[in-house]
């Protein structure tokens, strides 16, 4: 089914299957018009030579220059081409099809002033795989995403280069094989492309999707590293959790509960048993508090990006129903880059603790398991080095985590002397989510073969089909072998979402 472009009320679930699939896009009848309006606001100013920044201005600390009526159409080209200073290795197909489909979708709001056939072209170019070569590196996340913008709309007039049907073209080689017809900027238009928060939006959105997935899937691990270490699960009862009502904490305490309930595997918390801890150490203890607390995060960031799916971020801004065009600065991206710092610390949270998990189940001084899970230690080293590399990935997810929105440095001649870096905020937000990714993979195999070590004795039921999952791409290790094939399988399966539809 085509996803109708309103600019008002775009959907996560929508933009994945857009950006992350090839669901069609087309401009709604209703934003046609509203653009339409916009547009005839802007040819009275053009026609008027009232002084509009960006329609008959210079740009930035050139805002004071005024442009003869002639040069306007030559103004947006240049804009584009000047802006169009990007570097480093190029976004992903998927970030691509994100930043054109969010571009799409802010026009449709009727706000930016230019004419239906500028979205249009960014659907058809959607659409038809036309994906423009956008370099990551060249924004500081206000005004917007220029720099990364202008290589997308570079290619829109006929120029830089994109990628079609997987092959490396001119940008009017793929316009023209794909039959689409290169746009002939008229007043603002360049401007209203490369004006625009949609590069680290683009990033941000779909990093939150994967970022959501992880968090479940810390539940999962979570669960099975609890029974794997004879954990209690008595501080996943809802009572506590009501006692301290964050609502990440009690969904993770729930989602625990569930997963090992049934579980045989009691014995040291019984009256009797040998098991001298009184207390589970914090890493499962306060799992829920933990996770809750990332999850609340995650959260927070969606409902930000929510509201940025739907958001007029350009300027100046159009409002055709008093016949105004009004200046402000609505492509700042601090929102954004600080929904993108705070992702970041959710993400070395989830990793760092984690970490601690693998720790506890490979550590022979209080794991009550065979040393580094191996039934014959000194010969096998067991899970020794897989600890290792969840540390070693733990810790480059702490230095990531450092803060890119409070990093700004004035550009443009002192005009944009506050910006938020909101797009390299959001680009180091993979590497993140990747090393986060294989954390957890290691944690479940961990963790499942400390559950094997434990037979006879069984997890819980539902426990017991992640306990499958992970069996049904690595075996149990019974001597030693190389883990990268292991891990690398099990992450896969984290990054499909298999272990976070067990929670469903």
């Amino acid at each position: 089914m085509t996803i109708a472009l309103t600019g008002d009320d775009l959907t996560l679930s929508q933009f994945a299957a857009a950006a992350l699939g090839n669901a069609p896009v087309a401009l709604a009848d209703a934003a046609r018009q509203r653009m339409e309006a916009a547009r005839a606001v802007i040819d009275r100013v053009v026609a008027s030579e009232t002084t509009v920044y960006g329609v008959n201005t210079g740009f930035g600390d050139l805002a004071q220059v005024r442009i003869p009526l002639a040069d306007i159409r030559r103004l947006q080209v240049n804009l584009v081409r000047s802006h169009a200073c990007g570097v480093g290795p190029p976004l992903g197909p998927a970030e691509t099809r994100a930043m054109i489909l969010l571009r799409a979708n802010a026009l449709a709001k009727g706000r930016s002033g230019v004419r239906p056939v500028v979205a249009d072209t960014l659907c058809r170019m959607l659409a038809d795989g036309v994906l423009p070569i956008i370099p990551a590196q060249g924004s500081v996340g206000a005004s917007g995403d220029l720099a990364p913008l202008a290589h997308l709309a570079l290619v829109t007039i006929g120029e830089g280069e994109a990628l079609y049907r997987g092959e490396r073209l001119a940008g009017i080689e793929a316009l023209r094989r794909a039959g689409i017809t290169p746009l002939a900027l008229e007043a603002k238009e360049g401007l209203a492309l490369l004006n625009g928060t949609q590069g680290m939006l683009a990033l941000l959105a779909i990093a939150l999707l994967d970022a959501e997935t992880l968090a479940d899937t810390a539940d999962v691990a979570l669960a099975l590293s609890l029974d794997a270490l004879r954990g209690t699960p008595a501080a996943f009862d809802d009572r506590i959790a009501r006692a301290r009502p964050h609502p990440g904490a009690r969904r993770t305490a729930r989602n625990v509960a569930r997963l090992i309930a049934g579980s045989a595997i009691r014995e040291s918390h019984r009256a009797g048993s040998l098991d001298p801890r009184v207390q589970d150490a914090y890493s499962l203890r306060c799992g829920s508090q933990v996770h809750g607390a990332a999850r609340d995060a995650l959260a927070e960031i969606r409902r930000i990006v929510e509201i940025e799916l739907n958001s007029a971020t350009d300027n100046p801004l159009v409002f055709s129903e008093e016949d105004e065009v009004l200046s402000g600065g609505n492509f700042h991206g601090q929102p954004l880059a600080m929904a993108a710092d705070h992702m970041a610390v959710a993400l070395a949270t989830l990793a760092g603790i984690s970490e601690r998990r693998i720790d506890r189940l490979t550590n022979p001084h209080g794991s009550l398991l065979p040393p580094f899970l191996t039934e014959q230690p000194g010969l096998n080293s067991g899970f020794m080095m897989a600890q290792v590399t969840a540390a070693a990935l733990a810790s480059e997810n702490k230095a990531l985590a450092a803060p890119h929105s409070v990093d700004s440095i004035p550009t443009s001649g002192g005009q944009e002397d506050y910006v938020s870096m909101g797009m390299s905020a959001a680009r180091r937000l993979r590497p993140m989510l990747e090393n986060t990714r294989h954390v957890l993979a290691i944690e479940l195999l961990a963790a499942c073969q400390g559950l094997d070590l434990l037979a006879p004795l069984h997890t819980g039921p539902e426990a017991e089909k992640a306990h499958r999952l992970v069996r049904s791409v690595a075996e149990k290790y019974t001597s030693d072998r190389p883990h990268a094939p292991d891990i690398a399988a099990v992450a896969a399966l984290v990054a499909s979402g298999a272990f976070a539809a067990l929670l469903r």
